[in-house]
């Protein structure tokens, strides 16, 4: 039911992943008979995560370490990995800046040109790595640097920006990006994002996505909703963009992914966005917390360094463990964000779901107190749910 903000203007009240919780059914079972494959195009993965395509998040070895457990990592064709030859010095200077001079530093080193041998080089190790070559351009990146990618022989596009619509205007001197035609053009298959509603979810859908990407705003190192305001709470968002899926396999016999990013955090983050519609999950902040991260404990978003509106800062995460570790375990830490496929398997067990489908089946309660309620001691001792 609307809400009336006052007269003339209603609103519709959406929900975030922290005010919602999972109600165990009637049936459980064993954690190890949980099926938690995910198929995007013809890649079949068996851990329904994928790491964010940011600079402290995924470089060409992480894509591989990240293949090779069974998840995928995403790289970032416009970020350092390929505006310089070697990104370690230049990953050094990120982590070591002040607050009061990173943007400013963010800027200098993003205004270095993109050179597409670079793009052709990282995409190549990547496969010599034996690693799933999946990457990431902005709609204006595609319209430069698609056929790049497709001649490097890259597995998967990720075509990513604040917000992708395929009813875009663009000033006459752009040439915009025409979705369907990139969709049907490239050899490899095309996921498209971000979207937070059924309408844009749809019309990606029908461009020819092999998956969308669902979330505006919630991730950790973003700014775009205080900047921008725009956004939708995650839970309300990804419920949103699977009815879309749904209603378009109804239609049309294809069905599209649905990939949350954003906001997700622990295990039990995860395990809500898809009991809310989700196939997958997108985490950044999670990964960068990883010995192996290119970060050096340090996260920030694609959107970051931008030279005329920076929607992204840099946090600080640490480092807490192993890519192992924080994947698939066994967990160093009791508050959720180690062995995530375990806590997804388990969760699945104890709600009684068999497959990523059935978990998207569970019920969902409303649950604002989900985080706090009994938890006096673990807050004020700062332990686990409490840190």
């Amino acid at each position: 039911m609307d809400i009336v903000i006052g007269r003339g203007k209603t609103a519709r009240r959406a929900y975030g992943i922290d005010e919602i919780a999972l109600s165990p059914g009637v049936r459980t079972l064993d954690p190890s008979l949980a099926d938690t494959r995910i198929r995007l195009g013809s890649i079949d993965r068996e851990i329904p995560i994928i790491a964010s395509a940011m600079d402290g998040v995924v470089d060409t070895r992480m894509a591989a370490l990240l293949s090779e457990l069974g998840a995928m990592g995403v790289l970032n064709l416009e970020g350092i990995q390929t505006r310089y030859d070697d990104p370690e010095p230049i990953l050094d200077r990120i982590a070591s800046v002040g607050k009061s001079e990173f943007v400013g530093l963010m800027q200098e080193l993003y205004a270095e040109p993109i050179k597409p041998e670079l793009i052709q080089r990282r995409i190549k190790e990547i496969k010599e790595r034996g690693g799933i070559a999946a990457v990431s351009l902005t709609p204006a990146g595609a319209v430069k640097y698609s056929e790049t990618v497709a001649t490097a022989g890259a597995d998967i596009l990720f075509v990513q920006a604040t917000v992708v619509s395929t009813a875009h205007l663009s000033p006459e001197s752009t040439i915009p990006l025409d979705l369907v035609q990139l969709c049907q053009e490239m050899p490899i298959p095309v996921i498209l994002g971000n979207c937070v509603t059924y309408e844009v979810a749809l019309n990606l859908m029908k461009a020819g996505a092999t998956a969308v990407l669902v979330g505006i705003g919630p991730g950790a190192a973003c700014t775009s909703r205080g900047v921008l305001g725009v956004g939708v709470p995650q839970a309300t968002a990804v419920a949103d963009c699977a009815a879309a899926r749904d209603d378009f396999e109804r239609e049309t016999g294809k069905y599209v992914s649905v990939i949350a990013d954003g906001g997700i955090i622990t295990g039990g983050d995860i395990c809500k966005c898809i009991a809310c519609g989700a196939d997958a999950v997108m985490i950044g902040s999670p990964i960068a917390r990883a010995a192996e991260a290119p970060g050096r404990g340090y996260h920030w978003g694609m959107a970051t360094p931008s030279p005329v509106l920076p929607r992204g800062t840099r946090i600080n995460v640490g480092t807490t463990g192993t890519i192992e570790e924080i994947l698939v375990g066994p967990a160093k830490l009791d508050d959720g964000t180690h062995n995530l496929l375990g806590a997804l398997k388990t969760s699945m067990g104890t709600l009684g779901a068999k497959n990523i489908k059935e978990m998207q089946q569970v019920e969902v309660v409303i649950a604002p107190s989900l985080l706090t309620e009994g938890k006096v001691y673990q807050k004020a001792q700062q332990l686990g749910m409490g840190k």
